[in-house]
Parts: structure tokens; C-alpha cells; sequence
């Protein structure tokens, strides 16, 4: 796990870009989530229409789910298969946990859209996470969450539930984040 200034994570991008996955089941959020990890799932409703799939798969996209989930953003453009991105969970006086991650798969079909990434070295966890917006049949769109972890450091490991709360709590930020502004959660 690593700590740095929260206006410095652009300087850490270079940094990760050849780092290697934490984990070895590259690819789970697509089927079967393996053993040995805690599992998540989770749908949100976002909204009704194109309108709202298209704009949600483009905040998810470029970030901005993130950011307005309150994590900053290092990466060198939208999430797209092997981009590396760094983000960076605040902690308070200007300092956040370094979470890097590189996007292992890319999801664009018409009703579906979205990627997930994988932990890399120094990453407070192991694992991976996908979120992918659809669109289904009665035109509802969704926000689909789903991730497999386990903790990346001993200080993580020590942490027990209060990690698995801030996780929770940050799952729950990214869900409120696609809503569309003025919407209540």
C-alpha cells in the first residue's frame, strides 16, 4: 500500500504502467467469481431511456464516475484494454491511498457498456472489478457492479471490517455518482 499527495498522482502514472497484476484469475467478473476472495454484486437503477444508458456509459468511460465518486484520476485517456489508471482515495491534509489498476476487459455492445480493471502492485487489495451499464429490454438502465477482493497488505488485512466498510462505502459512492444530477439514491 502506498500514500502520496493527492495532486501527485499523474507523476505515478509511468510509475505502474509495466507494474503486474496482483492477482492471477484475470478475467473473473465475466463468469464464475473464484475462491478465496470476498465477492460483490451489485446492481443500481440509473434511469430510463438511450439517453440515460448513453450518458452513463460516458461518464463510466472517462472516469468521471470516479471523480464524482471523490477519488482523483490519473490516467492517459478513457478506459480502454491495458490502460493503466491510478486513482487516489483521499485521507485527509492532501494525501490519498494509491490504488492503481489496468483495465483487463472492455465491454461495448449496444445495450452494454463498461470494463473492469485489476489491482496492481500496490494496490491495498487483490482482485479485480467490473462495472458495465445496461440497457435492458423495458428500456430500464442499470449500473452493474461486480468484484472479487482480498486484501492486498498486511495493514489492510489488520484493518478487517473497517476495509471492507470503506469498500462498501466507495461501491455505494459509485453507484450514486451515475445518477443522474438532482436524482435522489
Amino acid at each position: 500500500m502506498r500514500i502520496a499527495r493527492r495532486g501527485h498522482l499523474d507523476e505515478l502514472l509511468g510509475h505502474y504502467t509495466s507494474a503486474p497484476l496482483s492477482y492471477d484469475e484475470v478475467g473473473a467478473t465475466q463468469g464464475e467469481l473464484p475462491a478465496g476472495y470476498r465477492h460483490t454484486r451489485r446492481v443500481a437503477r440509473l434511469g430510463v431511456g438511450r439517453t440515460a444508458f448513453d450518458q452513463a456509459s460516458a461518464l463510466l468511460s472517462g472516469w468521471e464516475m470516479h471523480r464524482r465518486a471523490g477519488l482523483a484520476v490519473a490516467s492517459s485517456g478513457t478506459a480502454a484494454s491495458g490502460r493503466t489508471v491510478v486513482l487516489g482515495l483521499g485521507i485527509g491534509i492532501g494525501l490519498a491511498v494509491v490504488v492503481p489498476c489496468r483495465v483487463v476487459h472492455v465491454v461495448s455492445e449496444p445495450r452494454r457498456s463498461g470494463f473492469a480493471y485489476g489491482s496492481l502492485t500496490d494496490h491495498p487489495e487483490q482482485g479485480e472489478e467490473s462495472f458495465v451499464v445496461v440497457r435492458d429490454d423495458a428500456d430500464m438502465t442499470w449500473l452493474e457492479i461486480t468484484a472479487f477482493s482480498r486484501p492486498g497488505s498486511q495493514l489492510v488485512r489488520l484493518s478487517g471490517t473497517l476495509g471492507r466498510g470503506v469498500q462498501a462505502a466507495v461501491t455505494r459512492r459509485y453507484e450514486l455518482a451515475l445518477l443522474p444530477r438532482g436524482s435522489a439514491g
